[in-house]
């Protein structure tokens, strides 16, 4: 978390507001004190639409595994 002066949150309102977007939090202070934060909005999350999830899944081959023993075969190969 960044804190800046009023009167350079003023000039560069625009570049505060990208950076909030991006998940920054930015305390704006008034003579050295915290006086508000810039944070993003928590977005409502958008329902999904079953019928057109079964729609797009519908056509595809079953897996000839479980998605938990590929992920232990990839993690099992490979080393980072």
């Amino acid at each position: 978390m960044d804190t800046i002066n009023l009167a350079d949150a003023k000039a560069r309102l625009s570049e505060l507001i990208d950076r909030v977007a991006a998940g920054d939090i930015i305390d704006i202070a008034r003579r050295g004190t915290p006086v508000a934060r810039l944070m993003a909005v928590a977005r409502a999350r958008k329902r999904i639409d079953l019928a057109m999830l079964r729609a797009l899944t519908a056509d595809l081959p079953p897996q000839a595994k479980e998605a938990a023993d590929s992920v232990r075969s990839m993690r099992g190969g490979d080393r980072y």
